[in-house]
């Protein structure tokens, strides 16, 4: 445990990196979270997916909502589940995930979280918000990616406290604007408009992207409730990390869905630009100055919760400010892939977000089954044990993610047989991910629970 030296400052680099918080540093109330979790879905990411729910998957605004709806339900409902043992253990999520994984079984999940948070979510959104700030300035598209990636790595390198501080400040300005922009969105909409023929598949396939946007938060849930007290209630802390994240999603994802139905974008225009191109033109500004901004929220979680996540991988750095130059490092390659994207940025989210709970979903099932089984046992000395080996979490995980990618999956580069003879199946893979990890485990945990 490092020595309480940081406490509530927010104008200071977070120091060391993935040891328990000490009781001088803990601070803050469980309703903080609510606008952890809504700023950072207060961006275009989460727009996207509605819009894909009606373009690209073929459902109607109504269906599109419906699936959406269940999606972020399941997802906030895990990360509700998992940010309520922050304050307990005082340490990052991936550490937590020893629990299951074991310390060297953990490598591997730990490995999967620092690529799609710290890298890949990180260009994914970066990109969005150099369009938007692009579509807004005229500046060059790349030129409006280097001042996106420098704010964000900022707020990142100081670290926790800055990192919450932005997420509460920018929330009521993200909040209102983006009421206002979804207000107008559904006066020019067409909710009532018939879908293109989705069906079952098209439903499970919007259901699976939502569900994977919202579960993409679960592997940060602990990063943020650690310094909590750890006094306060854990069902407070869960219901309000669930309650911001549920929302957010929801509503702008409803947003994407009714701006896909009013038509006439132009095939030039890029993704942020076509979802403003219906708005008067000071709508349409500050919306894109909110894209901008709301970027900046989600990527700052991204870069810092990546950074932790590297940290988990046993990689020694002798360094007092370890996590904010991991951070630093996982910016700039974030930044060459996004500057890499910004070609085909719609097609390049759409895969990423559909695969990303391909991962997601088995690692949730080994960490619930584990806490499951653990549940009135002491574990505080687990979590940093060499000796743990882990491998019937990891072989658990394995076997799940393996088994329902190769049997399940539905994207564009594979297509499992399973919807290949059943097209109406659409996307199971998370479930079926889930379901096969967090059933194997609660067989081969339960014999090897140390």
């Amino acid at each position: 445990m490092r020595p309480g030296e940081y406490g509530d400052r927010v104008v200071a680099v977070e120091p060391g990196g993935i040891e328990p918080v000490a009781a001088a540093d803990r601070h803050g109330r469980p309703r903080q979270l609510f606008w952890t979790w809504s700023s950072p879905n207060l961006e275009f990411a989460t727009i996207f997916v509605g819009v894909l729910g009606v373009s690209a998957f073929g459902l109607s605004f109504w269906q599109t909502l419906l699936a959406a709806a269940l999606g972020n339900a399941l997802g906030a409902l895990s990360h509700g589940v998992l940010s309520a043992r922050g304050p307990k253990h005082g340490v990052p999520q991936m550490v937590l995930s020893r629990l299951g994984f074991g310390y060297w079984g953990n490598l591997v999940p730990a490995a999967l979280m620092s690529v799609t948070a710290g890298i890949g979510w990180f260009a994914v959104n970066s990109v969005s918000g150099a369009f938007a700030l692009n579509t807004l300035t005229g500046l060059p598209v790349l030129a409006c990616l280097v001042i996106v990636v420098v704010l964000q790595i900022g707020i990142a390198f100081f670290g926790h406290n800055l990192v919450q501080a932005y997420e509460k400040y920018i929330f009521g300005v993200l909040a209102v604007i983006f009421l206002v922009a979804t207000v107008y969105t559904f006066t020019q909409a067409h909710p009532g408009a018939a879908g293109g023929g989705g069906g079952t598949g098209g439903f499970l396939l919007t259901m699976g992207a939502a569900f994977g946007y919202a579960a993409g938060w679960n592997p940060y849930a602990a990063d943020y409730t650690r310094y909590l007290p750890s006094t306060v209630r854990g069902r407070a802390v869960g219901w309000y990390a669930a309650l911001g994240l549920f929302l957010s999603c929801t509503v702008l994802m409803a947003a994407g869905a009714a701006s896909a139905t009013i038509g006439g974008a132009g095939g030039d225009e890029s993704p942020t630009a076509a979802f403003t191109g219906h708005m008067p033109g000071w709508l349409s500004a500050v919306t894109l100055l909110a894209i901008a901004l709301g970027a900046v929220a989600a990527n700052a979680l991204n870069v810092y919760s990546g950074a932790l996540a590297f940290l988990c991988l046993g990689i020694r750095l002798p360094l007092a400010w370890r996590r904010a130059i991991v951070a630093l490092g996982f910016g700039a390659v974030g930044f060459a892939l996004a500057w890499a994207g910004l070609s085909d940025a719609g097609a390049a989210y759409e895969h990423f977000l559909l695969v990303i709970a391909y991962w997601i979903a088995p690692w949730l099932g080994v960490v619930f089954a584990d806490q499951y089984l653990r549940r009135g046992r002491e574990t505080a000395g687990l979590l940093a044990d060499r000796s743990r080996r882990g491998w019937a979490g990891l072989g658990a995980f394995l076997v799940g993610a393996v088994v329902s990618i190769a049997l399940f999956a539905n994207q564009s580069l594979y297509t499992g047989p399973v919807p290949k003879a059943v097209p109406a199946i659409g996307d199971i893979t998370f479930f079926v991910g889930f379901a096969l990890a967090g059933g194997l485990y609660a067989v081969l945990g339960r014999r090897k629970l140390v």
